[in-house]
Formats: C-alpha cells, sequence, structure tokens
C-alpha cells in the first residue's frame, strides 16, 4: 500500500467524528486538543499534567502520570462566518457578462475534530506516550456563486499527525520529555477564473504530502509546588503535490491550464511558557503565554513542477503571534472539579492582506468546565468555550495568475464571525 493510501485511510479514520476542522486558535493552527484544558482555555497546558492529553502541550508531562491512561476527545463546534459585501467588483472583462452571486454568505458551519492519547510509564522514571491528533486545519466553504468566488469559493486543509514521546523524570522537581511527528497534510482549493472575457470556468488545486518534526519540553516543580513548564514543537516544510484541475462551468477540462502542481509550505513552529500556582487546598491558578512562529507564512507558490512556471500564488504575509491564557482549577472533592479560563488569541493576518480562504482575526475566549470522576480509574471531563471573535473588514484586489489586468478581482466586505466548542474526553487510568 503506498503512503499516499495509508494516509489518506489514517485521515479518514481520524476523523471519523465528523467533517474537516477549520482554524480556532490564530491562522490555520487548531488548539482543540484536550477536552480537559478547554475549561481553562488551556491556560498552564504545558505545566498542568491532569491526564494523558496534557502530553500534546508539553511530552514532559508523562512522567508525571502515576499509572497507564488512554484518552479521547471529541469537540463540537459551531463556526459562524457571515459575509456582508461593502462594494465587491468583479472582473472587468466579465462586468455584465457574468452573474454577480451572493453578497452574503455564511462560510461557516457545524463541525467536529477527534484526538486521542495514551500513556505508559515504564518505571518510576521513564514514560511513554502516544498521540493522534490534527493540529492543522482550515476549513472555508462560500456559496457558489458568490460574489467573492475569483478570489477563493473552497478552502481546506486536513492533517493528521502522529507523536510518539519519551519522558524521563530527573528527580522529583525536573521532567524532561521529547517526542517525534509524523505529518500528513492535504489541502484543496477552489475558485472562479475567466477562461476569456465573458467567459466564466472553475479551478482547483488537490495536492498532499508528508512531514517530519519534533517536540520537546520541560517541567519544574519548585518546593512551594508550583509548576512550571515550556514546550517547543518544531516547524514542518511540506513539498504538496498533486494536481490543478481547470473547467468550463459545464465541467470541459481545460487541459492547456490543468496538470501536476507542486506547493512548498512551511507549518509555523511554536514555543509555550505555563505556570500552575496552588493557592489553596483544591485550588489553583493557571496562566500561559505562547509563541507562534507565523512569519514563515509569506507567499506561497503553486507551480507545474516541470517548468516553475506558477499556477496561482497566495499572498498570506502573516506576522507573529502570541497568546496568552489565565484559568481556576477547583477539586471540590473526590469526584468533581470545576474550571473557567479566559484567554486573547492574536491573528497573524495584517488587516491589509485579508484573504477571504482564511478571513482570521484576533479573538477572546471564556470558557467553563467540570470533571467528574466517578471511579478510581475512570475520569470524564466536558468544556464549553464562546470565542468572540472582532469584525474583520477586507479589501483586497487579487490577479488572476497568468492573465491581463482586467482579469483582476476586488473583494470588498465585512466578515462577523463568533465560535461555539463543547468538548468531552473520556480517560481511563489501567491501575
Amino acid at each position: 500500500m503506498s503512503n499516499r493510501y495509508f494516509w489518506s485511510g489514517a485521515l479518514l479514520l481520524g476523523t471519523a467524528v465528523c467533517a474537516t476542522p477549520p482554524a480556532f486558535a490564530a491562522g490555520f493552527s487548531l488548539l482543540e486538543q484536550s477536552g480537559s484544558g478547554i475549561g481553562t482555555a488551556y491556560a498552564g497546558a504545558a505545566a498542568s499534567a491532569d491526564d494523558a492529553s496534557a502530553m500534546f502541550f508539553n511530552p514532559a508531562a508523562l512522567s508525571l502520570l502515576e499509572s497507564p491512561q488512554a484518552a479521547v476527545a471529541a469537540h463540537a463546534i459551531n463556526l459562524e462566518t457571515k459575509f456582508s459585501d461593502r462594494g465587491s467588483i468583479l472582473p472587468p472583462a466579465g462586468l455584465g457578462l457574468i452573474p454577480q452571486g451572493a453578497t452574503n454568505d455564511n462560510a461557516g458551519d457545524l463541525l467536529g475534530l477527534p484526538n486521542a492519547y495514551f500513556a505508559w510509564p515504564v518505571n518510576d522514571r521513564l514514560s511513554f506516550g502516544f498521540a493522534i491528533n490534527t493540529p492543522f486545519g482550515l476549513k472555508t466553504d462560500y456559496v457558489d456563486p458568490w460574489v467573492g468566488r475569483f478570489q477563493g469559493l473552497r478552502s481546506e486543509l486536513k492533517t493528521v499527525n502522529a507523536n510518539p514521546a519519551l519522558s524521563w523524570k530527573v528527580s522529583d522537581t525536573v521532567a524532561l520529555g521529547i517526542g517525534v511527528n509524523y505529518q500528513y497534510a492535504e489541502a484543496e482549493l477552489t475558485n472562479a477564473v475567466l477562461l476569456a472575457p465573458a467567459t466564466e470556468g472553475r479551478a482547483g488545486i488537490d495536492v498532499d504530502d508528508e512531514a517530519w518534526g519534533w517536540n520537546v519540553g520541560a517541567i519544574f516543580t519548585l518546593p512551594s509546588a508550583t509548576r512550571i513548564g515550556v514546550s517547543y514543537r518544531s516547524k514542518l516544510d511540506y513539498t504538496l503535490t498533486g494536481d490543478t484541475s481547470v473547467t468550463t462551468l459545464g465541467g470541459l477540462p481545460i487541459a492547456a491550464a490543468s496538470g501536476p502542481t507542486s506547493v512548498d509550505i512551511t507549518f509555523p513552529d511554536s514555543a509555550s511558557l505555563s505556570v500552575v500556582q496552588p493557592i489553596a487546598e483544591g485550588l489553583d491558578i493557571r496562566a500561559d503565554a505562547s509563541w507562534m512562529n507565523w512569519s514563515e507564512v509569506d507567499t506561497v507558490f503553486a507551480v507545474n513542477p516541470a517548468t516553475g512556471t506558477p499556477r496561482d500564488v497566495l499572498h498570506f504575509g502573516f506576522d507573529d503571534t502570541m497568546r496568552y491564557s489565565l484559568g481556576v482549577n477547583y477539586r471540590r472533592n473526590d469526584q468533581w472539579t470545576f474550571r473557567a479560563g479566559t484567554a486573547f488569541d492574536e491573528s497573524p493576518v495584517k488587516n491589509d492582506v485579508r484573504t477571504v480562504r482564511l478571513p482570521d482575526t484576533d479573538r477572546w475566549w471564556l470558557t467553563i468546565g467540570a470533571r467528574w470522576q466517578p471511579t478510581e480509574n475512570l475520569l470524564v471531563d466536558a468544556g464549553y468555550a464562546h470565542i468572540f471573535v472582532d469584525d474583520a473588514t477586507i479589501a483586497l484586489t487579487r490577479e488572476q495568475t497568468g492573465a491581463p489586468p482586467s482579469f483582476s478581482s476586488r473583494v470588498v466586505g465585512e466578515y462577523d464571525s463568533s465560535v461555539d466548542i463543547l468538548s468531552v474526553q473520556v480517560s481511563w487510568a489501567f491501575r
């Protein structure tokens, strides 16, 4: 079986709970990796070690778990991304000759995201873990036709990440961790094109690839019981390969504009600093500051690998971002724990280069959560987050690659977005 078919099967298995995930952290990264951490807005995630899912945020957390454990989480995500037109302009070569299309649209949907973790303490010092998750994802899907279709119709990114990890408990105060990431990515981009003045068609790019990365971390436990966690996830370099397909509206292929396609892109590295501070019996405060190197994503070229000729050009021009979170965790008794949190998440998208494919902007998180422990071995976590997304304006002119200026379009409008997330996680300890 080829690697492409293997990872396509893994992708279907990994996302069997529901559909393709959109991006709910900055850019096209996905922070929804734990059903327990969402209750505190993932504050202190790199120092928490609440269950096996903590290994995503810091592999050193594995050696703080006392027994083997498996955790499975599912996230139901309702995304609203409403576009309102404020004077968009179709390509002049088609004005009056092609339909304008919808001027108001919701590119969001009700979607889902699963992840799974396994932790195994080999002995008092060494622990092993394995995770299957989706660190990156994106989906925007507009009605066809709409007024901005020449800049984007469907944009979809799927990833599946396999992450084995080891943790070494150096002492009662220091734990170290390291992991390897083997990630599969698949991307699909579609948009309208002018095949000639007044003659509209459709173009699509479908590409995929695999990449290797790594992650490391450390947790320091102070005499005061304060825990400090630091972690780092490496960048991943992709050369996505596949095909470009250009057709008429009736589906007739345009061979001269279609063919093999290659896209070089780097998914960014990130680093986190987390603190968990006990303040009373059963009560702790958690904080986190995380950085992501989004400036790795600038201008992305989709090219004919045989000639190097561009088939499409995507201008992102991202800035690096910071995310700050603060949460509280209250263990009321042996059965119940309650959580709440908030976070501010910067967007890498600049106002002057915001695109219809990723109309991202800054957002605030408000979260609550609870843990129920009916038996010694079973943990059930549930959490809810509402994400307030700043209104985003767009005023972007985009050229059609290889075509004259009269084939360019301009999208002018405003996005009104919000996100609601409901997460559930079940963890089982093998004692």
